[in-house]
């Protein structure tokens, strides 16, 4: 799974939160008529540092939440067992999902 990731990390108190999409993405709008579903990959929400699949990773497994957007990405994510194949969501073709990580 070869590529870049933008990777943005924003620390709220004791959470962590990350956002990261595959970079071909940002600035892209995805829509989906049928279930009225329109999400804009922007830069001020996913514009963070771009890193390789293994970084991104990284910092994923490190937050206590994270918004992940791209076929790359979120398959990633699914076979490092940080996200099951039920909570992702396709929007415009496109593979979307939301964790929250267990920090306890």
């Amino acid at each position: 799974m070869a590529g870049l990731f933008r990777v943005k990390i924003m620390n709220m108190g004791e959470e962590r939160i990350v956002s990261v999409c595959d970079e071909e993405l940002l600035g892209k709008v995805l829509v989906d008529e049928k279930r009225k579903i329109k999400i804009r990959i922007d830069e001020p929400f996913y514009g963070g540092d771009l890193m390789e699949l293994d970084e991104a990773l990284e910092v994923i497994s490190s937050s206590t939440q994270a918004n992940l957007i791209g076929n790359r990405i979120v398959e990633a994510a699914i076979e490092r067992g940080l996200v099951i194949r039920e909570g992702v969501i396709e929007i415009a073709g496109v593979k979307h999902t939301q964790i929250i990580l267990d920090k306890v």
